[in-house]
């Protein structure tokens, strides 16, 4: 069947299918599809018919239809070039329209989908099912960057139906100046997944998703454009709707999931919930995820569940991406009972049966904690969400929250670093060296900066545009007040008032919020409450183990040399310290909670806790050193000058060891702050401690390696210059030993 040739085709869309068929016939959908119309008797089909024809394809059921809300969307974007946002839960099926408009625009002579997506996890899977459904997908992020030659090949021949990329990319100079054009030029549908990015209202704002207005504004011709997330409360979705422009479709569904089974479970310390993972996580369904807050938490976690003889692993913003992807397959062939994970699995991971989530630790808003939550029964009629919160959690959102607002001050400074318009580019390191800000806060700042037009990154680095810049801080005051109003909801949700689905449906503006009848406040407790004895051992074992290693500095700050500081290049072996150790984190489990109380803001110097001797004195046993100590010499804290002091006379009495003398300290310079870079950190302890001659005397003639105490490693460049100033007064090797560390 084909084209009579006339002049004027009688039947245009019908031929714009066959021209599409023909040009594209490598692709194992088209293929299908085409088999399909050609035997049908009227060609002239309509958009349902031809989209029904591509989901069933897609779905593998020759029976399938769409559910309600679904084929409007695709309608809106093939057959009137609009601009729709879908606000549906997960698991509606958001990406059959993205794929089934896909396939319909480009059989009518349309250029191939851009689909801009938050996370590595995300795009795997997207690509995944674009294969799985016959779709020719391609991606573009960090991690696929060396395979761009082909992929433009690729485009160039029409090869590729859908092109992923990730908000980053937009703003890379290479992409956005020589490929982004060109994939405008042709774009025939722009998909924004995850769109509550985009809006600094909603709980996982990017900045970089900002970007995508200014995207939209560019565009020289209409294209349909879809946003989609199952995670947006009114005023996000009024504020996505905005920035998409005018004329937005908007679909919302509702938000209920009626596969997941919630509940709450307060337990009054941190080994009580580990005892309670380790005696019951065998009895939730399948395999799933178990999230925690913190990064140290989500690494002890999964100890202590490998050690109960569970399969389990730790996923967090430190694992390599090739183990990311190795354990994201692991948990979808469920080959591990759990993965213990921070937010960093989140968005887009997408196992249809995933049988549980757990929480250790509450996320910070009920926004949040139902994005997560989502990851579970997606596929299967059941699955199981129990909270277990912990009395450290506001401290936690506290940071997280205060973390991510610009600050008026750093920004003046690195705009004022900058300089004029025209002046040379500078890059991320050294603009580090000029303002006080560590790379990721610097990073971020710069992006806020970009999407507000005062900053531009260039080939070489970034430039001032010259455009004024004022911090909004009414804007910024209500989006503060917008987190507290969110973290006073999840403690609400906590404490099992009414329905827990409900309250996350009703904290999403979803009108049809109504008890679900299956949570624990609907329908009882249907998780146990005891924690076995032999559980709880165990979870002592692991939490009442000490020590942490503390890596030495082993390189001079970039920038150094801007702070008045004639050093560069490696620290040199004669000057540095070697491998210490800390009691523990201030983020652990264990020993973090008594050490986060003695070190909380307004919390008054006092000896050291009787409590922490025995962890001390575990840390020094356990430390596998090459030579023991043979002399011990405190620093000169500002802070907490009975903590450290009574420290080193507690391990100089217990471990018979000579106590040296105490480093001497300028207190003409300012007290270093917290946070900060590395140029500027340690400018601010450079020169600040000596050695008086009398300690030198004592040092030079001590063969064996000098235990050097302090309370609280941050930056670690206190201990750096202070073991500096030792080394070169003569000591043989210099072990640094705090109670804590930040990181």
């Amino acid at each position: 069947m084909g084209c009579s040739g006339a002049a004027v085709c009688c039947r245009p869309a019908w031929c714009s299918w066959l021209r599409f068929l023909a040009s594209a016939a490598r692709s194992p959908l088209v293929s299908v599809v085409a088999a399909i119309i050609g035997d049908m008797a009227n060609p002239e089909q309509s958009t349902l018919a031809q989209s029904l024809t591509v989901l069933r394809q897609l779905t593998g059921a020759p029976e399938a239809e769409f559910h309600p809300g679904q084929f409007e969307a695709i309608s809106a974007l093939v057959d009137e070039g609009r601009r729709a946002l879908v606000v549906q839960r997960t698991g509606w099926g958001k990406s059959a329209v993205y794929f089934v408009a896909t396939a319909l625009l480009r059989a009518r002579g349309a250029g191939p989908t851009l689909l801009v997506s938050p996370l590595l996890a995300l795009m795997r899977d997207q690509v995944s099912a674009a294969e799985r459904a016959g779709v020719r997908a391609a991606a573009i992020n960090s991690a696929t960057a060396e395979e761009w030659a082909d992929i433009e090949g690729q485009l160039a021949r029409d090869e590729v139906d859908v092109l992923l990329v990730s908000p980053e990319r937009l703003n890379n100079p290479r992409f956005r100046e020589h490929q982004l054009p060109g994939i405008l030029a042709r774009m025939g549908l722009l998909v924004i997944d995850e769109a509550h990015c985009i809006s600094d209202w909603g709980h996982d704002f990017r900045p970089d998703y900002r970007r995508i207005a200014a995207l939209l504004s560019s565009l020289e011709r209409d294209v349909p454009v879809l946003a989609t997330t199952a995670t947006a409360n009114a005023r996000v979705v009024a504020d996505v709707v905005d920035q998409l422009g005018h004329d937005v479709l908007t679909l919302r569904g509702s938000l209920a999931r009626d596969s997941l089974r919630l509940g709450s479970l307060s337990l009054p310390s941190a080994q009580a919930r580990l005892a309670w993972l380790v005696a019951h996580l065998r009895d939730l369904p399948g395999s799933g995820i178990v999230y925690t807050l913190t990064v140290s938490a989500a690494e002890d976690t999964a100890a202590l569940l490998r050690e109960a003889g569970y399969e389990a692993a730790a996923y967090t913003g430190r694992t390599d991406p090739e183990e990311r992807e190795r354990l994201e397959t692991a948990l979808k062939r469920n080959e591990v009972k759990t993965l213990v994970a921070t937010s960093a699995l989140g968005m887009g991971f997408d196992k249809p049966d995933l049988g549980f989530v757990v929480h250790l630790g509450a996320p910070s808003s009920p926004v949040a904690y139902y994005q997560q939550v989502g990851r579970a029964g997606r596929g299967s009629a059941n699955a199981d969400v129990l909270l277990l919160p912990g009395a450290e959690d506001a401290a936690i959102w506290h940071y997280f929250a205060t973390a991510s607002m610009p600050d008026p001050e750093r920004a003046a400074a690195v705009l004022e670093a900058l300089g004029s318009p025209d002046g040379p580019p500078l890059s991320t390191p050294a603009l580090e060296a000029r303002v006080d800000l560590k790379r990721t806060q610097l990073e971020l700042l710069l992006k806020v900066l970009d999407v507000d037009g005062a900053v531009s990154r260039v080939s070489g680095g970034w430039v001032a545009t010259g455009a004024p810049w004022t911090y909004d801080a009414e804007r910024y005051r209500r989006i503060a007040a917008a987190r507290d109003a969110e973290q006073a909801a999840m403690m609400t949700y906590q404490r099992g008032e009414s329905c827990r689905m409900e309250l996350l449906q009703r904290d999403l503006d979803d009108p049809s919020a109504a008890p679900c009848g299956r949570c624990d406040v609907c329908a009882g407790k249907w998780f146990p409450t005891a924690v076995p004895e032999f559980a709880a051992a165990q979870a002592s074992s692991r939490l009442e183990r000490s020590g942490v290693p503390s890596e030495p500095r082993g390189q001079w700050p970039t920038g150094a040399d801007r702070r008045g500081i004639t050093v560069r290049g490696k620290i040199a072996p004669g000057e540095r310290p070697e491998t210490g150790r800390v009691l523990a984190r201030l983020t652990d489990l264990g020993w973090g909670g008594q050490l986060r109380e003695l070190f909380a803001a307004g919390a008054q110097d006092r000896p050291l806790p009787e409590a922490l001797i025995p962890a001390v004195l575990a840390t020094l046993r356990d430390w596998p050193w090459e030579a023991r100590p043979v002399g011990i010499v405190a620093m000169p804290s500002l802070s907490h000058p009975q903590l450290v002091s009574s420290t080193a006379e507690m391990i100089a009495a217990r471990g018979r060891l000579p106590l040296l003398g105490t480093l001497d300290v300028d207190h003409s310079y300012p007290a270093p702050g917290p946070g900060g870079n590395s140029a500027f950190r340690l400018a601010s302890v450079w020169g600040r401690f000596n050695v008086s001659s009398e300690l030198a005397s004592v040092v030079s003639q001590t063969a064996g390696p000098i235990l050097l105490i302090d309370d609280l490693i941050d930056s670690r460049w206190t201990m750096t210059v202070a073991a500096r100033e030792l080394r070169l007064a003569g000591a043989d090797t210099v072990l640094p030993f705090a109670l804590a560390s930040v990181g």
